[in-house]
């Protein structure tokens, strides 16, 4: 998992609430392996119509919004069941944040779980930044993790909340299995005082070697 310190980058707006799973990722993706590009399927039902061409009025098939890195999203993104597929279709698509008032529990998990930075603003601090991105197509969003803050494009700096132990995995880049090699001096010690002090623990059953 790469560090997450600082981003400059261009922002799409998604004027909508309630994107659950089966709308980032529908449902009859979900054999598709990783491998074959979940990106394709990213909104898929929003991007494409039913003989699969793309719609020319939604903002990811537009072109000052297709080089996004940043998604500034209405509230509840994410909710749903809580399939990780649908966060690998975001960050596979080239997004490595999104900005919104809320997000479903499970969804805002699995994104830190997986390096996305999930920036959760006021309503109306979203609301303001989809209009400044519907007006200035392009524009750029930065967001500093080591300061919590969010620069909009009209230059206002808004500040965000994210536990300190989610903040110090992702400017480290540490996901699950890294944080335990943290401590593997401390866990190696460990068992190694087990062994002395209860060898029996250790011995293989009667009959193998």
């Amino acid at each position: 998992m790469s560090p997450f310190t600082r981003i400059t980058a261009v922002a799409a707006p998604l004027d909508m609430d309630n994107v659950d799973t089966d709308k980032l990722i529908p449902s009859r993706f979900f054999k598709k392996a990783r491998g074959d590009g979940l990106q394709q399927y990213l909104l898929h039902d929003l991007r494409f119509d039913g003989d699969g061409r793309e719609r020319a009025d939604f903002v990811l098939n537009q072109a000052p919004y297709r080089a996004a890195k940043i998604l500034v999203a209405g509230a509840n993104f994410g909710c749903g069941s809580g399939r990780e597929a649908a966060v690998y279709a975001v960050l596979d698509y080239g997004f490595s944040a999104v900005v919104a008032p809320s997000f479903g529990e499970l969804y805002y998990g699995n994104m830190l779980q997986n390096g996305m930075l999930p920036v959760v603003l006021p309503e109306a601090a979203c609301a303001d930044l989809r209009r400044l991105l519907r007006e200035r197509p392009g524009s750029c969003l930065e967001i500093d993790l080591e300061t919590r803050s969010l620069t909009g494009p009209d230059g206002r700096r808004h500040v965000f909340d994210l536990a300190e132990t989610a903040r110090q995995r992702l400017l480290q880049g540490l996901d699950d299995i890294a944080l335990i090699l943290q401590h593997l001096p401390e866990i190696e010690a460990y068992e190694s005082r087990m062994r002395a002090d209860m060898p029996w623990r250790h011995r293989p059953p009667a009959g193998v070697s």
